[in-house]
């Protein structure tokens, strides 16, 4: 029988940089390897997506003491240089998950993470179908196609420990407090079904400025809202093992 020994996560997400903050939210981070074991950044890391705005992102990242994990953001989406600007953080250092999945070295321990930007589509009961115009059910095959990649994507994951990282949201719970008009472009259950069908420890999730930190998927695995402005401080801190 193996050992689990506790794993530290910080993650925040909706930071949105911009040129007039350059260096502070870098100033924040200090200390995070006294704290973490890994950073997790669940998208929307510029205001725009503009090559200017995600090098200023990859400079605030670069080289530091604890590994980071990202996923992009609708607002990082915006000009169309989603490629630019994961390259650019690769080239910092961060790992960009683009539904796949990683593993990362906590110490002694393998940390499997997976996921990526998500999508939208409502949920259960209250969500869009593919039916009707093709519009409509390409809108919800996409989100579907992301679902199904993250269930291989965990599955192939071979650790004990699995963490999903995205921007938009499995569940309503966690978007309690945003209007219910726009719940539908928050997040969807299709994505928490896919975890559940496989299983993770702990699902991170920004894009809802005005919703609700703590939730959790049909299944019974932990949701956490990291958007900046739900969180109030530079990131939030998740044990695997304890509760938070």
């Amino acid at each position: 029988m193996s050992i689990l020994t506790d794993l530290h996560i910080a993650a925040v997400g909706d930071i949105h940089l911009g040129e007039e903050v350059r260096g502070r939210y870098r100033e924040r981070l200090k200390g995070i390897e006294h704290r973490a074991d890994v950073l997790m950044l669940a998208g929307d890391l510029t205001r725009h997506g503009t090559l200017e705005e995600c090098h200023l992102v990859a400079d605030e990242f670069r080289d530091l003491p604890v590994p980071v994990v990202a996923v992009l953001g609708n607002h990082d989406y915006h000009s169309d240089r989603q490629d630019d600007m994961a390259a650019a953080l690769r080239d910092a250092g961060v790992t960009v998950l683009d539904d796949e999945g990683t593993v990362i070295s906590c110490g002694d321990t393998k940390l499997g993470v997976a996921g990526g930007k998500g999508f939208g589509g409502g949920f259960a009961g209250k969500s869009a179908s593919e039916f009707g115009e093709r519009e409509i059910k390409n809108f919800v095959a996409h989100t579907r196609a992301i679902a199904e990649s993250w269930k291989l994507a965990l599955k192939n994951l071979q650790t004990e420990r699995r963490v999903v990282l995205s921007h938009y949201s499995p569940i309503k719970e966690t978007l309690e407090g945003e209007p219910l008009e726009i719940y539908p472009f928050l997040g969807s259950y299709l994505l928490a079904e896919a975890v559940d069908t496989i299983g993770a420890d702990l699902f991170l999730h920004g894009h809802a400025h005005k919703g609700t930190e703590k939730g959790m998927t049909p299944g019974g695995i932990r949701v956490r809202n990291v958007a900046l402005p739900v969180l109030g401080r530079a990131y939030g801190m998740y044990c695997l093992d304890g509760v938070d």
